[in-house]
């Protein structure tokens, strides 16, 4: 019978055996490599991503503009210049991978000391900025609130200026070229900083009928008075005093004239009439100017307020005190206060000393 052998050969089972071995050993060997790089790459990605990379003057908050147009290259740029960045190679490797160039919004941005790479490229390419406080007050006409507002805003003060001069515009708004400065109310708002002209004119529209309320317009009414009206007299009180305790008891006089069909001869609108606000001493020869805005000539408010009123004047005027005064005069002792007056003879008297001091003191236009 023969036999036959189904088993290897003792020599050729162990060489098969080595084999096996140091295939084993060089797969091990591999995977250690690769789990060694995987764990480099690992701690390189969460360095890059992850590990804070702003570094701020002082630790205080830096700000961003990132104007309306601006490319990936721009926002490189505003970075660079704003000298926060550690490494600026990590920061462009995380905002390629996340998509930056092509999600670049404008602005305003404020950039914490101690962020990393992903909540920095986060921020800007979700375009999650932080609105600024706009202020403005002690305006005089539309043109200067333009200048003022467009340091402010991304908004340039000619397109504010120019939205504000056009009249097919601001009729729809239910004003016109001499009634358009009462749509601001001087107040500090929260504006996102790349607001354009018109975005800039409706949210004032929007703030001014919320400050106009039904209780407010019915104030008015009972004075004989429109919205408009209110602020145009409160153009006038706030012309006359920077004394806000003081300004219902002015409001009051002009209130007395106006129901008694008297010329409201108010002197600041005839500083604003001849458009020279350097005027400190109102004289005859001022009064003859021919002007709309002339109360020594003509009956009733002015076409316009003669500069944009302050809410606290605005409120004086609503809730203006009811007296039986028709006349007041600077005081002179220059307090900023006046003396209020029933009859002619005693503002007369009130006259007199002030102008006196006037004269003492060398004011003489």
């Amino acid at each position: 019978m023969i036999k036959i052998q189904t088993t290897l050969p003792k020599e050729k089972r162990s060489s098969k055996k080595k084999k096996g071995k140091r295939i084993g050993f060089t797969v091990l060997l591999v995977l250690g490599i690769l789990l060694i790089f995987s764990m480099a790459f690992g701690f390189w990605l969460y360095k890059t991503v992850m590990s804070p990379n702003v570094q701020t003057a002082d630790g205080k908050d830096v700000e961003l503009f990132i104007p309306t147009g601006s490319d990936y290259e721009q926002v490189k740029a505003i970075l660079s210049d704003a000298h926060c960045i550690v490494n600026e190679k990590s920061f462009n490797w995380v905002a390629q991978k996340k998509e930056l160039p092509a999600n670049v919004h404008p602005g305003h941005y404020v950039v914490k000391n101690g962020i990393n790479n992903n909540q920095l490229v986060n921020m800007l390419r979700g375009g999650l900025q932080t609105p600024v406080k706009v202020k403005f007050n002690n305006i005089r006409d539309v043109d200067q609130l333009a200048g003022r507002i467009a340091t402010q805003i991304e908004a340039d003060s000619a397109s504010i200026a120019n939205i504000l001069h056009n009249q097919d515009y601001i009729e729809q708004l239910g004003f016109n070229k001499y009634t358009i400065p009462v749509l601001f109310l001087p107040d500090t708002y929260e504006f996102y900083w790349n607001t354009d002209a018109e975005g800039f004119v409706v949210r004032m529209f929007q703030e001014y009928n919320k400050f106009w309320t039904e209780e407010r317009k019915q104030q008015a009414q009972s004075k004989g008075l429109t919205p408009i009206q209110v602020s145009t007299l409160a153009s006038i009180v706030n012309k006359e005093t920077n004394m806000t305790d003081e300004m219902p008891r002015v409001a009051g006089v002009y209130l007395n004239r106006l129901k008694n069909n008297w010329l409201l001869q108010a002197d600041p609108t005839l500083i604003f009439a001849w458009n020279d606000f350097s005027i400190r001493r109102v004289l005859d020869r001022h009064k003859e100017i021919e002007s709309p805005f002339n109360t020594y000539k003509y009956a009733g408010l002015p076409p316009g307020p003669i500069c944009i009123p302050s809410i606290a004047a605005v409120k004086a005027v609503l809730n203006a005190e009811d007296h039986h005064y028709f006349y007041f005069c600077a005081k002179e002792d220059f307090s900023g206060y006046h003396n209020f007056a029933k009859t002619l003879a005693e503002h007369n008297r009130n006259a007199v000393r002030y102008q006196q001091a006037l004269n003492q003191r060398g004011i003489m236009k």
